[in-house]
């Protein structure tokens, strides 16, 4: 009997050296936590056997339970590395095939993969909250769920339909002998550009070419053509002469056309308040009415965990939120490796929540949560199991000698 009570402490020993070392391999998992060996002692009695003389079987394993405490923070440059400061788990569900495959983690190691959906290093999505542009979800619960894709772009495109240059003509600018080309700098005196919009958003450049011509002998304006191009595409007012023409007094006010002039491309161009006087030929003023939509520049996630996106249009707005997850019981959790778990009978069921609100941490976007494992203690607990190993071998050696003098004692 002697030989198994120490074998159940071998087997004990073994199981604790197995735990702790694999706490001491994962001391730089992120997200990672601890498990403690829980032993219970074995007595085998009868219900005739005398109370007070049972002697005890060995020891079992009892439990591995997992030690939730919270573990420190290691920042980073990721705004998609998040770590939880207090109670819950994200959640995160499979793609594909494994999309009801829902897991619970706290490892915050996160990326956008090719469809820029937001993923572990697994390739589950994260789950996350619908919410309005302010940040407030409009649904919540288990029913709500959804996983967490990254915008390309933000808002719709908007044509151009009206383009305006306010500029500077030299009043003492030459006259070029040469026919206007574009290839050739000698057959005009300015030129200026500004980006187009279509209805889809698509960008193409429109290009005036300023040229002076001569006036009519006896008038005192000065005249200029300008040539329109959008992309290499000549462009043709809807009325009056081709080219434009621009006429300024004496003074160097533009007197004709004072009002936009529609052309060929489908937007009207305006040259208010332009004006041609002794000095070098400048454009002070460009705008344009027509945008495409914003292209995703940036994505932050704050303390309650929404999750916000800016563009390079100007606009910023919260896209989800991110979604909490916690059980009654998370030691009874089932581990799935990976640093994340997925619910059992004995966890408990799931409850979903917000970052900051009932009961549920704030989230830290930024950072990771490091392993809880303390080195040291690990260490400390290494040498006590391995301690606890020699001591039940050493009993078994110590039954093996006493069985041996009574086999010698009978011979």
């Amino acid at each position: 009997m002697t030989f198994f009570t120490s074998l159940t402490g071998l087997n004990a020993a073994q199981n604790e050296l197995a735990a702790l070392s694999n706490n001491i391999a994962n001391v730089g998992t992120s997200g990672f936590k601890k498990s403690r060996v829980e032993f219970g002692d074995i007595v085998t009695r009868s219900a005739t056997q005398a109370a007070n003389r049972v002697n005890g079987a060995g020891v079992a394993v009892a439990a591995v339970k997992q030690q939730f405490a919270q573990g420190g923070t290691a920042t980073s440059s990721n705004a998609l590395d998040l770590s939880i400061g207090g109670q819950g788990f994200f959640l995160v569900k499979g793609g594909g095939d494994a999309a009801d495959s829902l897991a619970l983690s706290r490892n915050g190691a996160f990326s956008v993969d090719a469809d820029r959906w937001v993923v572990d290093n697994e390739g589950r999505r994260l789950q996350v909250l619908p919410v309005t542009s302010d940040g407030s979800p409009t649904a919540v619960g288990l029913s709500a769920l959804q996983a967490l894709r990254l915008p390309l772009t933000s808002g719709e495109p908007v044509a151009t339909t009206a383009v305006r240059f306010t500029a500077n003509l030299p009043a003492t600018a030459p006259i070029p002998s040469a026919a206007f080309a574009r290839d050739n700098p000698a057959s005009y005196n300015g030129a200026t550009s500004t980006r187009i919009y279509d209805a889809s958003g698509n960008a193409s450049t429109a290009t005036l070419y300023y040229r002076r011509i001569p006036s009519p002998l006896g008038d005192s304006n000065k005249y200029w053509e300008v040539h329109a191009f959008l992309g290499d595409a000549p462009l043709a007012p809807d009325t009056g002469p081709n080219p434009h023409i621009l006429t300024f007094d004496a003074a160097g006010v533009l007197t004709d056309p004072v009002a936009p002039v529609g052309f060929s491309g489908g937007f009207s161009i305006s040259h208010a308040d332009s004006t041609t006087q002794p000095e070098p030929f400048a454009v002070t003023f460009t705008e344009q009415d027509g945008y495409a939509p914003g292209r995703l520049e940036g994505v932050g996630v704050d303390l309650a965990g929404v999750v916000r996106a800016s563009f390079s249009n100007g606009e910023s707005f919260a896209i989800a939120k991110l979604a909490l997850g916690n059980v009654a019981n998370p030691q009874g959790l089932k581990q799935n490796g990976n640093v994340s778990w997925t619910l059992a009978p004995s966890s408990g069921p799931l409850l979903v929540g917000e970052g900051g609100q009932d009961g549920f941490g704030n989230i830290a976007s930024g950072s990771l949560e490091r392993s809880n494992v303390d080195l040291t203690e690990e260490l400390v607990g290494l040498i006590s199991a391995q301690r606890n190993f020699q001591a039940n071998a050493r009993a078994i050696d110590t039954a093996s000698t006493l069985l041996q003098t009574i086999i010698q004692l009978r011979s």
